[in-house]
């Protein structure tokens, strides 16, 4: 017997002895790929939903800050700021819209900003990832300024 034919014996004998670990290396690994992958499609979701907020916000600010009171600017705020997530496709379970219309009691002439700030509790229950929170709220403000010279009520 040569020493070429008894190292195929060898090599045969280890293949053989290795039969089913591809088989248990799959089923040990592969639910941690699909919890990373998971984990993945959270945190992308989460990221999407804070820009729509932030998105929300400077939509809200900018049309607060188009009226010519503070009464009408807080309705139009709500307006643009729903119409802004809707738009990207979030949904709030609990939205809030707090607008800062102190700028409207200034005189004109004088710099005045008006401030948005946007809360959205958005819904991450689908996933199903053990760990992860059934939902994440997240909060953005936007300023912009009241048009210096334009009259205010």
């Amino acid at each position: 017997m040569s020493a070429r034919a008894a190292a195929q014996r060898r090599l045969a004998r280890a293949l053989r002895r290795d039969r089913g670990s591809y088989a248990v290396e799959t089923a040990v690994l592969a639910p941690v790929m699909i919890g990373l992958l998971l984990l993945m499609i959270a945190f992308g979701r989460v990221t999407d939903a804070g820009g729509a907020v932030d998105s929300a916000a400077r939509a809200a600010a900018r049309a607060a800050s188009l009226e010519r009171d503070a009464d009408s600017a807080q309705s139009k705020a709500q307006t643009a700021a729903s119409r802004s997530l809707e738009g990207e496709g979030i949904t709030c379970h609990a939205t809030s819209v707090v607008v800062d219309t102190a700028g409207y009691t200034l005189d004109t002439g004088v710099e005045a900003n008006v401030t948005a700030t946007i809360s959205c509790t958005a819904d991450l229950s689908d996933i199903g990832l053990p760990g992860l929170p059934g939902a994440k709220t997240l909060t953005a403000s936007w300023t912009s300024p009241i048009d210096t010279y334009r009259g205010r009520q």
